[in-house]
């Protein structure tokens, strides 16, 4: 029953995307510039409501659900329509008197499966970049969010109402997986999957029967790498940001901090220092607090058992790691640990909460084979005052992003495209490159002049006895690696030679020769021979 309503779900999105990729960009700009409207005037509204479904704070909110929203829409609005217009490209040497171009057509319905960790920008991420893109889409949220996403879902009605859009250009479907696999199977042109490694696996599974295409944006691991020359002071307070931010439940947190010999002490006292100060709580309390609670069940138990192995195996805790005691609540508190090291369950498993992992290395090539010595492969940053330097051992890094000097601005910067490698997934979603995305790429190509080019009369059926002989030469006019074989009997002249051997001696003369006239001779084999036009047709009275 079930997967019936979701496919009825589908198919009135789909209608509803057939009327609104009719849509100027001007009314699609419309819809986005509400909806940010109603953010930017509501944002503690919002930051309330995600904070109830997420047990993020409210200043966790504001910068996870807001800023994050706002920065996208803004960015659709402003260079959105820039990316999705035709796109001129070669034409390629043959094909000189073609224009060719790229136009980039909506998909139809995107579908899309986002986590409970971020209940506003999870919607609205996939929502403004599928319709700006000419879609409609259908958003399965996780059970864990299924109360925000209904309060969200009276927004969004409403401003497709205010910008004139189709009513059903946009559905949220909540329930268990059994709704999220209606909709991987039901019948969506692509599929956005955001959350675990493991449940990615699915998800493409039952997409390859259908051969839905897929982005699949998994876990994370990333590293945070602090060269011996960076600025402490400032590093340890965006580690901590990196580090603690909604309890550490983001698929590009920092987990593991690799830190140079000579600061690693420094780093860790200043960490353990602040570490100790952090307020937790409930995010809708009276008070204000640093960290909140841990969303999902048993993932206070599941960060619990990572860090016991840690423990039993040789790694130092030296503020948090122990879980409160029973019936107060999901609040693991913040955790910083040291001498983690291969074989720990922590080294290779994404940790979903607020631990830090802290390592030494004494070369920057140890740094480097110490970051990429994970499964995972989605963000990371490297800090250090020579910016050239930190370049060099970015681009060394095995992740799908880099910040340096700062941590996951890349996200900010909404020009650029979001996801990572390996067990992080693939393709990307975001940026030029996740627009495009959602959209048929046609290739397009027409004649540069106001005629339509022909076959050569030697290639035409039944072809003549010396047709290879032509496309020979063809291939050695075009393509020869110098000007010389261009030119060459076997080349422009041959092909020409070849093609008028029944034409006007003074073109053959041109082309043996060298003459340019008898380039324009060869262009002659392909044109429309003098009288071959249609008539013209005779305009209604």
């Amino acid at each position: 029953m079930l997967s019936l309503q979701v496919r009825d779900i589908i198919a009135k999105t789909r209608l509803a995307s057939k009327e609104w990729k009719k849509s100027s960009f001007a009314q699609r700009r419309m819809l986005l510039k509400i909806l940010l409207k109603f953010t930017v005037e509501n944002q503690a509204d919002i930051c309330r409501v995600s904070a109830l479904d997420s047990g993020k704070p409210l200043v966790d909110a504001s910068f996870g659900e807001v800023l994050g929203t706002c920065e996208k829409i803004w960015w659709l609005v402003a260079e959105g329509e820039r990316y999705l217009r035709p796109e001129r490209r070669s034409s390629g040497y043959m094909m000189f008197y073609k224009k060719a171009r790229v136009e980039y057509h909506p998909v139809g319905v995107v579908g899309a499966i986002v986590p409970w960790n971020y209940p506003f920008h999870n919607i609205l991420n996939p929502l403004t970049a599928a319709v700006f893109a000419g879609n409609g889409v259908v958003i399965k949220v996780s059970e864990h969010a299924t109360w925000s996403a209904l309060v969200y879902q009276r927004v969004i009605d409403a401003a497709l109402a205010a910008a004139g859009a189709p009513p059903d250009l946009v559905r949220i479907v909540t329930g268990f997986g059994e709704a999220g696999s209606a909709l991987v199977t039901g019948g969506v042109d692509k599929l956005i999957f955001v959350g675990s490694t493991a449940i990615g696996h699915k998800v493409l599974e039952a997409a390859a029967t259908t051969l839905t295409p897929v982005v699949l944006e998994l876990g994370g691991k990333d590293a945070f790498i602090v060269l011996e020359d960076a600025d402490l002071a400032t590093v340890t307070a965006t580690a901590l940001r990196g580090a603690f931010q909604s309890c550490g439940q983001n698929c590009a947190g920092a987990e593991r901090f690799i830190v140079a010999e000579r600061l690693f002490e420094e780093f860790v006292q200043r960490c353990v220092a602040v570490a100790g100060k952090l307020r937790q709580g409930p995010a809708a309390g009276e008070g204000v607090v640093d960290c909140g609670s841990m969303c999902m069940p048993g993932q206070a138990e599941k960060v619990q058992e990572l860090v016991d192995d840690a423990v039993a195996k040789g790694a130092k805790v030296l503020i948090g790691g122990r879980l409160p005691a029973a019936g107060k609540g999901h609040f693991y508190p913040p955790t910083i640990i040291t001498g983690v090291a291969q074989g720990m369950r922590i080294w290779e498993e994404e940790v979903f909460g607020p631990v830090m992992s802290v390592v030494s290395f004494r070369s920057d090539a140890e740094a480097v084979t110490l970051a990429n010595d994970c499964p995972f492969g989605l963000g990371s940053a490297v800090f250090s005052r020579d910016v050239a330097r930190a370049r060099r051992l970015g681009a060394q890094l095995e992740a799908g992003m880099t910040s340096i000097n700062d941590f996951a601005t890349t996200y900010m910067c909404q020009s650029l495209p979001f996801g990572g490698v390996k067990h992080s997934g693939f393709d990307r979603f975001a940026g030029v490159e996740g627009l495009r995305g959602l959209c048929v790429p046609k290739a397009v190509a027409e004649d540069m002049w106001p005629f339509s080019t022909a076959i050569p009369p030697l290639l035409q059926y039944p072809v003549s006895d010396r047709a290879f002989e032509f496309c020979s030469a063809l291939v050695w006019m075009f393509y020869a690696p110098t000007i010389a074989g261009n030119l060459s009997r076997g080349g422009c002249r041959e092909a020409a030679r070849i093609g008028l051997s029944k034409g006007d001696p003074q073109c053959q003369h041109d082309l043996h020769a060298g003459n340019l006239k008898g380039l324009w001779s060869l262009a002659a084999c392909f044109l429309p021979k003098r009288g071959s036009k249609k008539p013209a047709q005779k305009k209604s009275s």
